[in-house]
């Protein structure tokens, strides 16, 4: 039976070829659109604030992902977390004015990097403290959440400015105009990294310090010393990293009248 249809098929009549002018056709608001996704990449100022925005994204990340275990084991006062998380927050919002009126003065970038480096000195202390040492840690959310401020306030403000003044969008979206979809995309690519930082934190932080013995509860010096390296060292390591990548560029000295989202 197989046999016969497939006889039958070969035998039977062909499909007419399509005619050329029915030949596909690549789309060229789809091959716009495909475009337009890579086009801030473009841009070597959008690139170099996007591994900075990362890496310091982690640097934050990764001590608010192994807090509770920093506390519960290294500090051995699981009591004082919510606390010392509040405190760490309170500082960080009650900051921000203050950050955004350095903008002007300082510069955009210049800001950012005052507050970064400050935050390395703050919370390299986390390093040092052991069972007990909660009041000492207490002064470390505290000055470590008043440089908070700088990195919820400039970087948005760094993207704007730099899409502002951006030359790629040469070609229009179909109804949306070239610089609202290079800002849009722009803007896109900002959200998924902010969620590709705590992603990263959460998915990589605690079974790397499996791999290398710690478990939650434990109280062997090693694996509370690998603890201690991954929530206060590797935090300070990865902001000095994007430190490093924003003052590849000169920072701009020039006074700023106002955050770009009041312009």
């Amino acid at each position: 039976g197989l046999a016969v249809g497939l006889w039958a098929l070969r035998r039977g009549p062909q499909p007419l070829a399509l005619p050329a002018s029915h030949a596909h056709v690549p789309d060229p608001h789809r091959t716009r659109a495909a475009g337009a996704l890579w086009q801030p990449w473009r841009l070597g100022a959008f690139r170099r604030l996007m591994l900075a925005f990362v890496a310091n994204g982690i640097a934050n990340a990764v001590p608010a992902t192994l807090l509770v275990f920093y506390v519960t084991d290294r500090l051995q006062a699981p009591q004082w977390t919510p606390w010392l998380l509040a405190t760490y927050f309170a500082c960080g919002m009650l900051s921000l004015p203050w950050w955004v009126s350095r903008v002007p003065s300082w510069g955009l970038e210049r800001t950012w990097s005052l507050g970064m480096t400050a935050a390395v000195a703050a919370f390299s202390g986390a390093a040092w403290l052991g069972p007990g040492d909660v009041a000492w840690f207490a002064l470390v959310c505290a000055v470590s959440g008043l440089t908070l401020g700088a990195d919820l306030a400039v970087p948005p403000a760094l993207l704007a400015r730099v899409m502002a003044t951006s030359q790629a969008s040469s070609e229009a979206t179909p109804g949306i105009s070239s610089a609202a979809a290079g800002e849009g995309v722009a803007f896109g690519w900002w959200t998924g990294a902010n969620k590709l930082n705590l992603a990263l934190a959460a998915g990589l932080a605690l079974p790397l310090l499996q791999a290398v013995g710690y478990s939650p509860g434990t109280r062997d010096p090693k694996a509370l010393t690998a603890l201690m390296l991954a929530y206060a060292v590797l935090p300070c390591v990865l902001k000095l990293l994007a430190l490093a990548v924003l003052c590849r560029r000169r920072p701009s000295t020039a006074p700023v009248r106002t955050m770009p989202w009041n312009a």
